[in-house]
């Protein structure tokens, strides 16, 4: 049973995508946003959540290797697009373009050695990088749908808090370049 727990939180996590889509680009709830931030949220404590019991029943699948980077993938992109719209604006569209672009260059290359029937999986700086991305998706949108509300004085400030993180996630998008570029340097031979 234990070892069906990791791939089900994968799959659960797959389901709130379009959950996260809906509320963030489609819904017209006033509160939308703030639904968008709690689905992303319990969506990132379920790849934290099916990593750890993954390596701890250690029941690393193929499934899991392939389906989980593309779940994550896909939520953080449209964070990322959600926190780009006009609407919001916390983040500069290219930083968005260049994710996408690093998430694209690293697929192909992961679907090249998986035709050889190689899985690879997330190396420390892509670990890194997935992290954070997804602290700073969190806080923009605990900012934005949360933090807004109960310190309106919060608005006051916005086009600097704004700058604040336009500025992060160019940093964020550095560290994306740099994962990427990890996976695409020769490896040691181990001795």
């Amino acid at each position: 049973m234990k070892k069906y727990i990791p791939n089900s939180l994968t799959i659960f996590r797959i389901v709130l995508v379009p959950v996260f889509i809906w509320f963030a680009f489609i819904s017209t709830f006033s509160d939308h946003i703030l639904w968008a931030t709690i689905v992303f949220i319990l969506a990132s404590i379920t790849d934290l959540l099916d990593g750890l019991l993954a390596r701890k029943f250690d029941v690393v699948s193929n499934f899991g290797k392939i389906m989980d980077p593309l779940a994550d993938k896909i939520l953080v992109i449209s964070a990322l697009f959600a926190l780009a719209l006009p609407m919001i604006e916390l983040i500069n569209i290219y930083v968005v373009y260049i994710i996408i672009f690093r998430e694209l260059a690293v697929s192909i290359l992961r679907n090249q050695f998986i035709r050889k029937n190689i899985y690879l999986a997330a190396n420390k700086w892509g670990k890194f990088k997935t992290l954070s991305q997804i602290i700073g998706i969190i806080t923009a949108l605990v900012y934005y749908s949360i933090l807004t509300r109960l310190f309106p004085i919060l608005n006051d400030y916005y086009l600097t808090i704004q700058i604040i993180f336009k500025i992060s996630f160019w940093l964020i998008a550095f560290v994306t370049i740099i994962s990427g570029i990890s996976y695409f340097l020769p490896k040691k031979e181990e001795k």
